[in-house]
């Protein structure tokens, strides 16, 4: 199982170029690191979308204060984190994030 990741910037309706997003998996009551990196221009990170995953329970971490300070705004939500399921070890999953300084919304899906 692989995983598709992409965020997107909602205030200027683009790709999110530049986000630092750092991979987890659970491990009991704690989370252990599996991969750390960086959107492209795309807003996508290529690196994980080629990785065989095991099942489990993931969270990506996306440092907003990083990202929304380099364009000049501040931000209450200094990280977002989405926590989310792998089911099956054969599927490519692929998550999105649009970010904006004061929300986000997200979507979990099968790439296909």
């Amino acid at each position: 199982m692989s995983i598709a990741t992409q965020a997107l910037d909602g205030v200027y309706g683009r790709s999110a170029a530049g986000v630092r997003v750092r991979l987890e998996r659970a491990a009991g009551t704690d989370w252990q690191p599996v991969s750390e990196a960086e959107t492209d221009v795309n807003g996508n990170v290529k690196e994980w979308a080629d990785e065989c995953m095991e099942r489990g329970l993931y969270r990506l971490v996306l440092a907003t204060d990083y990202y929304f300070a380099g364009l000049g705004m501040t931000v209450p939500y200094p990280e977002i984190t989405v926590v989310f399921r792998m089911h099956d070890e054969r599927t490519p999953y692929h998550i999105q994030v649009v970010l904006t300084p004061h929300s986000y919304s997200t979507y979990f899906g099968i790439r296909g």
